[in-house]
This record gives structure tokens, C-alpha cells and sequence, in this order.
């Protein structure tokens, strides 16, 4: 609905009256009641959980921009992701859902938890906005004591995040960039956040290179094998080549 300034939230949600911010298939909660009832990895997923058949059905709540986002995820098989937003200056990493479903703040990690924290700080410590020792707090949390970088859920509960449902539905590892305090910028204000935002983004992406890499073969064919699954010790969420 555009920038309009008559409410902090206006111009979040579509035409049609949908917030896209909380709007993917909650995955989350599917995993954690098999995990509670100790299911994972052998009778249910630990990875590329299915999406649910009710969020599938047409008269489902969803937006044809999250299905077109959904579908995009599917097709190319991305490892990196990050999202912009603005009223904030922090990164956040998922979960973005709290694992106790009344608590609107708890941290909830995820099983690839260090790698998150890594992936938020190199972006956190190279933006000019948030590396300055002379900014300002946006409103009330101090996220420069953290770092700038703060698990999403231990900020605010979010169901049905795209960073949640990346790293549950597809390998791909993806966070939050919160980058102004300003939600709507003026146009002469964007050389600046373009500046403050470029080596961060330059470097997120670089980041793209690190950890093992190779393709999975066929002994005797050498064969390129698709959708192998690679389980890495310790670590309860798989990928697939």
C-alpha cells in the first residue's frame, strides 16, 4: 500500500490485507513436536520439511507474491540468503519463531546456531551505521551491546518467517538486515544507506565460500548424485546436493 506515514506498519500489508512478514508455512512447529516426541530424524525430517496440505489448498491465506517467492526457492537452489528491512539498526537470525508458542521473546536457536551468529556479525561489524561509535539507539533496545545481532525470536516472535521457512524447506541459510532506523527514507537520504550498506553486502556475500564444498559422485559411475543427503555429526539439520 506504499510509504504512507499515518501509522508505523502502513504500507506492510498487500492489497489484499496480507502482512508477506509473517506469511510462509509455519514449519517450526511441526519439527518441534517431533522432536518432542523423539521422531527426528528417523520417522520425520530434520530438513526440507514438506509444506503443510492445508497452506497448498487455494482458498489458503496466502499471497501470490509468498507462492511466487516459494516457487523461486524451489527452482534455484540457493545456500545464502539475507532480507532487508528498515526500522532497526540489527541482524537478527532464525529461529525467528518462539519454540513456547505464549512467549512473544525467547531464544530458540537453531542446530546450525554458530553459523547464524557468524553470518550476522559479518554483516553487523562492516555497516558503517551500526559499527559507529556515535549512533544512536533507533527506540528503546540497545542492540549495540549485543553486537548489533540478536536471535529473531529472543526479539520478537515471527511465525511463518521467510528466514524459518528457507532454512527449513530448502538449504539455504538466510537472515534479517533491520538497516535504518528510518522506515522511509528520504531519496537523498540513499547514497548514505547505500554506503553504509555496501562492504556489508559485499562481505555477506563472500561468506557464500565457506565450509566444505565439493559434489557427492557415484563410486563407480563418477556421476554427479542429486539430492544426496549430507549429515554432518552433531549437528541435527541435514542438506541435500
Amino acid at each position: 500500500q506504499g510509504s504512507e506515514l499515518s501509522g508505523w506498519a502502513m504500507g506492510r500489508w498487500t492489497y489484499e490485507g496480507i502482512d508477506l512478514n509473517h506469511n510462509f508455512a509455519d514449519l517450526n512447529t511441526a519439527l518441534w513436536d517431533a522432536e518432542d516426541n523423539d521422531l527426528v530424524p528417523h520417522e520425520f525430517p530434520n530438513h526440507y520439511i514438506p509444506i503443510p496440505e492445508y497452506y497448498t489448498l487455494t482458498n489458503a491465506t496466502v499471497a501470490p507474491e509468498t507462492r511466487a517467492v516459494i516457487d523461486w526457492m524451489q527452482r534455484y537452489p540457493f545456500v545464502l540468503s539475507a532480507n532487508l528491512h528498515g526500522g532497526e539498526l540489527v541482524v537478527t537470525y532464525p529461529f525467528d519463531m518462539t519454540r513456547s508458542y505464549w512467549k512473544a521473546q525467547e531464544l530458540t536457536p537453531t542446530a546450525d546456531d554458530g553459523v547464524f551468529r557468524w553470518l550476522a556479525t559479518v554483516y553487523a561489524t562492516s555497516n558503517l551505521a551500526m559499527a559507529s561509535e556515535d549512533r544512536r539507539l533507533c527506540h528503546y533496545d540497545d542492540f549495540a551491546r549485543h553486537g548489533n545481532i540478536i536471535n529473531g525470536a529472543n526479539w520478537h516472535t515471527v511465525p511463518g518467517s521467510m528466514n524459518d521457512f528457507s532454512y527449513l524447506h530448502t538449504n539455504c541459510f538466510e537472515i534479517t538486515v533491520e538497516l535504518s532506523c528510518d522506515k522511509f527514507p528520504h531519496a537523498s537520504e540513499l547514497p548514505a544507506e547505500w554506503e553504509n550498506n555496501r562492504e556489508s553486502l559485499l562481505l555477506y556475500m563472500e561468506q557464500v565460500h565457506r565450509g566444505i564444498k565439493g559434489v557427492v559422485r557415484d563410486g563407480d559411475t563418477e556421476q554427479g548424485i542429486a539430492n544426496a543427503i549430507i549429515s554432518v555429526d552433531g549437528i541435527n539439520h541435514d542438506v541435500r546436493t
